[in-house]
């Protein structure tokens, strides 16, 4: 069904009300770029973290009119979450029907996913949209992009797009050099500073994600110590500063800001502040199911993170590379089952880790730029209740030292909104605030109603229509039969409400070659059984190889199959390929039950 989203389906997106506000205004503003003939063929849109992005990118093939569309994400996990967006066979995540962009019934776009060897190139040319993460793309000599020509994809979609300035994604750019391009992101810088290709057309405010209730309400908790005793680098002397120093030495000398996050004081004061703010958060929700997510500098401070919570009676583990990845797994089941108050990282759970129950963020590192700090506190930013922004579970805290630098005024400050640079201002404190308290100094953005309510005063003139419910005599007949033939109403109506469950080609085929292995296998079984031949013995292995009797029949299906269909890999298979495989079982198998009465 290639060529899909060229005018073949009619999407719903106007006006539809089961849309996030910036998925409908992210479409609009794209379509109409690449409609009105734009030079830029390059494009990029921010959204804050869970404001709706994946959905939106399901929306873009429809921007672009697109004929095949390669949706690109950074990591794994990424790509699962849009795969299961864009397959009609993943129940309630898929984009579509959730949100009633396309009719319940179908026709939906075909979509595929690139993963290693369960894909071949007869899927891609099937498909609508293919979905990837970047590294099965990779590398000079890479078996799909050196298979595909260079008009094959007409639009790519890199989620994450921050990290399209790097060298793979240039290759793809360089390889489908006439397809368009759209970069999405929470922030629009990488953390080495460089800034997200292609020219911004659409950004969605903070504010107005917190307002919407598509993200939590956040605030930043500031430790402020009135004074601070430190050994000065130079000279080795003791000296004692006043908080308006710690808050310039922390901007101006990273060996400072580094010495204030790793000190045992520092450690002591970020662990007590995060537990009191998650104790409270806790207790006003009445939910123990809040987290806290710490960021530390190395592996050797996740150490010690986790030893000053566990002092204090919190369950706390964490995440590092240096991990092998089923301990991480384990640490992150964990999580997953709420066996945890407080897990620990360095920037092992960032972009596409979603865990809503995480609901302080307690900063024990150093972030040199805004987007990596974005990414880490996006972290919390996850509604649990979408739709409801003020709702009691709503709700986030943002936990640092003064010394630590969080506040500076980053560069970058100039790639956001106006509306977030506000949101920022107030979550970051940089100026026009009380340091004179000693204590933790409270700051919660955006004090003013964000939303204006809507009063409904009175309503004139209201009437009702009644509407009959069949006037046509032929339907009132059909249903009569229906009647006597003994079927009830809810039969009826379970009938009309049947919706087919949908399926993709990529799956009917894998489905296919899943089933032609395990034909095989069983009809190998009924021939050995038929026989009385067991299946571990060795009576067909006449030329000594080794070979039990199972394997042997089986493997003489396989050579029948690569003789009388294809010599192709067996994953290589088309649907046709498949189709012809399985109508030539039953033959094969009286000619391998043959060979072998023979002897």
């Amino acid at each position: 069904m290639a060529g899909t989203y060229r005018g073949a389906l009619r999407p719903n997106i106007e006006g539809n009300k089961s849309l996030r506000e910036p998925q409908e205004q992210g479409f609009l503003k794209i379509r109409n770029h690449f409609s009105s003939g734009g030079a830029e063929g390059e494009v990029g849109a921010v959204l804050p973290v869970g404001a709706g992005k994946t959905g939106l990118i399901t929306l873009l093939p429809f921007a672009a009119a697109s004929s095949r569309t390669l949706v690109v994400a950074p990591f794994v996990k990424i790509a699962d979450q849009l795969h299961a967006a864009l397959n009609p066979t993943s129940g309630n995540e898929y984009f579509y029907r959730k949100c009633a962009v396309l009719p319940a019934a179908g026709p939906f776009p075909e979509p595929v996913e690139i993963r290693g060897a369960t894909t071949n190139r007869d899927d891609l040319d099937e498909a609508d949209v293919v979905i990837t993460n970047i590294q099965q793309l990779q590398g000079e000599e890479n078996r799909w992009l050196n298979d595909l020509p260079g008009d094959y994809f007409d639009l790519l979609v890199f989620d994450e797009g921050h990290h399209s300035v790097t060298r793979s994604y240039e290759a793809l750019k360089t390889k489908f050099p006439a397809a368009r391009i759209v970069n999405l992101s929470a922030t629009p810088h990488r953390a080495d500073g460089q800034l997200m290709p292609g020219r911004l057309v659409y950004t969605y405010p903070v504010r107005d994600a917190i307002a919407k209730g598509y993200v939590k309400r956040l605030k930043a908790l500031v430790l402020n110590p009135r004074t601070l005793r430190y050994v000065r680098h130079e000279d080795g002397m003791e000296v004692e500063v006043t908080l308006d120093e710690v808050i310039r030495l922390g901007d101006e000398e990273a060996a400072f800001r580094r010495g204030i996050v790793t000190s045992k004081e520092t450690l002591s004061t970020i662990v007590d502040a995060s537990i009191r703010e998650l104790d409270r958060i806790r207790d006003e929700t009445g939910d123990d199911r809040h987290k806290i997510i710490a960021s530390a500098l190395h592996h050797g401070h996740c150490h010690q993170i986790v030893e000053a919570y566990r002092a204090r009676g919190r369950r706390a583990d964490f995440v590092h590379s240096k991990e092998d990845s089923a301990a991480n797994r384990r640490v992150l089941e964990k999580l997953e089952r709420h066996e945890l108050d407080v897990i620990v990282q360095v920037r092992q759970l960032g972009e596409g880790f979603d865990h809503p129950y995480l609901s302080v963020a307690a900063v024990f590192s150093i972030f040199r730029s805004l987007s990596p700090f974005v990414q880490f506190v996006g972290r919390i930013m996850r509604a649990l209740r979408t739709a409801e922004p003020d709702h009691i579970l709503n709700q986030g805290s943002v936990v640092f030292h003064a010394g630590a630098a969080c506040a500076q005024r980053w560069e970058d400050f100039r790639d956001f909104s106006e509306a977030d640079q506000e949101y920022f201002d107030q979550l970051l404190p940089v100026e026009g605030l009380d340091f004179q308290r000693a204590d933790e100094l409270e700051v919660t953005p955006g004090d003013r109603p964000l939303v204006r309510p809507v009063q409904i005063q009175k309503q004139d003139a209201v009437t009702i229509l009644e509407l009959p419910l069949l006037e046509n005599d032929a339907a009132k007949a059909a249903l009569q039969t229906l009647k006597v033939q003994g079927y009830t109403l809810e039969d009826i109506q379970a009938a009309y409400d049947h919706v087919p469950l949908p399926t993709t080609k990529v799956g009917e085929r894998q489905a296919k070659r899943q089933s032609l292995d395990a034909t095989i296998k069983t009809k190998a079984g009924e021939i050995l059984n038929k026989h009385g031949l067991p299946h571990e013995g060795h009576t067909l292995d006449k030329n000594r190889i080794g070979k039990t009797n199972y394997q042997i029949v089986v493997s003489r299906f396989n050579t029948f199959i690569r003789e009388r269909v294809s010599d192709k890999e067996r994953y290589q298979f088309n649907r046709e390929e498949l189709d012809r495989a399985h109508e030539l079982l039953p033959e094969l198998a009286e000619e391998v039950e043959r060979e072998f009465l023979r002897e």
